[in-house]
């Protein structure tokens, strides 16, 4: 079995056996004085990430759960109408929500490679500020302004 240089980052083996685990203390925060991605770094934005997820499939489940009990049958149509409204809005959150545990699989999967903190179109560093207040970016700000102005141009058409 292959073993990669990161894998003592994370923690975890392709046999997801425990390795040392690295030191966070409660109030640690990335700092720009460290070096860019250190294993203090990168795991705590592991766990960042890993807590991220777990809170939105509990949301997940509780909206499961809601509406599976709500399935009754409501005979005035407005009600009606504004609980399928309700269900409907509930039902595209959680889609949106889905869609964002697949962009927090993919960040884990990129401080498993030690691919985390950079940018894809660049190759340099996102921010520490950028990834601490979206864990799940892959552009540096500049890059990220650059894409959007391109996508709205290309929308335009």
């Amino acid at each position: 079995m292959k073993k990669r240089m990161s894998d003592t980052v994370t923690g975890h083996d392709e046999g997801s056996k425990m390795k040392a685990e690295v030191f966070l203390p409660d109030d640690y925060r990335p700092a720009e004085d460290e070096p860019f991605m250190n294993d203090r770094q990168l795991e705590y934005f592991r766990r960042k990430l890993l807590a991220w997820k777990a809170d939105l499939l509990d949301d997940s489940k509780s909206t499961i759960e809601g509406l599976q009990g709500s399935s009754r049958n409501i005979p005035d149509a407005a009600d009606r109408a504004s609980e399928e409204t309700d269900r409907a809005l509930e039902l595209r959150t959680r889609d949106r929500q889905r869609k964002l545990v697949s962009k927090i699989d993919s960040a884990l999967r990129r401080i498993g490679e030690g691919e985390y903190g950079y940018c894809e179109a660049t190759g340099e560093p996102i921010s520490l500020k950028r990834l601490d207040a979206r864990p799940i970016a892959t552009f540096s700000l500049e890059a990220q302004e650059k894409h959007e102005r391109r996508e709205k141009v290309h929308r335009d058409d």
